[in-house]
């Protein structure tokens, strides 16, 4: 029995590994989003809606990192990658570790993505055929994303595909399980989410310049190569800055949303350091790691923005939420100092 049991959670840790669960937060802060412009703006909440779209998200956002991980197996990628630097690139390893069949592998995506399926089709019959459009979108660009024929991230569109699905697709889709209805405020205020994950997986393409150049995956980093592409990298983090900044200058946003410029100094200092070791993999990795802490704490200013401004002022709710935005202030000012005083001598 305690044989059994112990096997069972060995294979739970590896499926954990294969999931690569902390990657959700991609999912987790554009259904926020999406439901707080749909509360700040609408008055309406519903919870049932909110945990289904984001179960129905973070299942399709399984089904892509699992069905990525089969593709790059399949294509040689990951078995070439010698720069990779866990767990920002090169994918989960479990395959190549022995931990688990390419066959398991496959048949995990594809469980995540049938699952994610049922829940669209229920938020399509009770939402709107809206949901199954845009889940459609999700589904196959997800799917396809290193999956031949189409391949999108050999073709050089992985970064777009990456950025519209977990930034405005999603954040959309939130929105329209509250509402039922389309609005544009949406998916102004998530283009800088959208911005900041297609910045993520953009850096996190440096490590693997050499394998996905090797085995013809043509991504924007292998066309442009690590020189060039460090410049696509400042203007993809940058350019998230200047949306938050003219949403709210032209009043599509409320101005709290200014609130995301609040992480600017952890993002300069994460295109410093881009540009110093954008063809040095281990060193790099401060620039991966803090990519990832922008869009996360960004994302989530944004909408406590929105938060803000539903809210009266001076309300327990209000001030609750004054604290959030404090507490990721302090957390930005905590990673830059971490990482300057971490940051390795040229």
């Amino acid at each position: 029995m305690d044989t059994e049991w112990s096997r069972m959670k060995r294979k739970l840790k590896i499926w954990l590994a294969e999931l690569r669960a902390p990657f959700l937060t991609a999912t987790l802060v554009s259904i926020i989003l999406g439901t707080a412009v749909a509360w700040a703006r609408n008055h309406v909440f519903s919870l049932e809606y909110f945990l289904l779209a984001l179960l129905g998200g973070v299942l399709l956002h399984l089904g892509t990192n699992v069905a990525n991980d089969y593709y790059d197996h399949k294509s040689g990628n990951d078995q070439v990658n010698k720069e990779f630097v866990r767990p920002f690139s090169g994918g989960s390893r479990t395959i190549q570790l022995g931990l688990l069949t390419p066959k398991e592998v496959l048949s995990g995506a594809l469980l995540f993505y049938s699952l994610a399926t049922m829940i669209g089709l229920y938020l399509t019959w009770t939402r709107g055929p809206i949901v199954f459009v845009l889940g459609l979108v999700g589904l196959i660009s997800g799917f396809f994303y290193t999956a031949p024929p189409l391949n999108w991230a050999g073709k050089g569109a992985g970064e777009a595909l990456v950025g519209m699905n977990f930034g405005a697709l999603m954040t959309l889709g939130a929105y329209y399980v509250q509402t039922q209805n389309v609005a544009l405020e949406p998916l102004v205020a998530s283009i800088p989410v959208s911005l900041l994950i297609a910045a993520v997986l953009y850096i996190n393409e440096f490590p693997d310049y050499v394998a996905d150049k090797t085995v013809g995956k043509n991504t924007l980093v292998v066309r442009l190569g690590r020189t060039r592409a460090v410049f696509g990298y400042a203007s993809i983090v940058l350019g998230a800055y200047l949306f938050i900044f003219l949403s709210a200058l032209v009043g599509v946003t409320p101005a709290y949303t200014l609130f995301g410029f609040i992480t600017f100094p952890l993002a300069f200092e994460s295109v410093r350091h881009a540009f110093k070791f954008h063809s040095q993999s281990t060193s790099l990795v401060p620039a991966n790691a803090m990519t990832i802490i922008i869009h996360l704490l960004t994302s989530l200013l944004i909408s406590f923005g929105y938060l803000i401004y539903r809210f009266e002022a001076m309300s327990p709710s209000y001030l609750f939420i004054l604290v959030i935005v404090g507490i990721c202030a302090f957390f930005t000012a905590h990673f830059y100092l971490k990482i300057k005083k971490a940051k390795p001598k040229v």
